[in-house]
């Protein structure tokens, strides 16, 4: 059976709050952040700028408590305070898409998890 790509996790409203473009690559993201979302470390993300909208491409590592770092050449897509969206997909077949729902979580001040959606299961089409 075919598969198509779905959301798996998302992290909405995250504040950046250091750019480090020394650093080899990558996105520093709270710790509890990516366990409350289920982002593993070295996992690819997208990452989606509110403030300016950049995108790119990278991969997540755990960060310190409240940390949300653009490292590398990502630094140059934010700065400190601007607000992103973190998202990472997942293959799936028509069958595994009817039962899975993504984990979405509001981030709130500092970095903390705010709020958890509550996503709909794919309905019938």
């Amino acid at each position: 059976m075919a598969q198509r790509c779905f959301l798996s996790a998302k992290i909405h409203g995250a504040s950046i709050t250091c750019a480090n473009l020394e650093y080899r690559g990558s996105l520093s993201i709270d710790t509890a952040l990516m366990k409350t979302v289920g982002i593993l470390p070295y996992e690819q993300i997208d990452v989606y700028n509110i403030d300016n909208g950049e995108r790119l491409t990278t991969y997540a590592i755990p960060g310190k408590p409240g940390e949300i770092c653009l490292n590398g050449a990502a630094a140059h897509k934010g700065e400190v305070g601007q607000r992103i969206i973190v998202a990472s997909y997942m293959w799936l077949d028509e069958n595994e898409a009817k039962t899975r729902k993504p984990r979405v979580v509001v981030a709130g001040k500092n970095n903390t998890v705010d709020e958890i959606l509550e996503c709909d299961l794919i309905q019938d089409f």
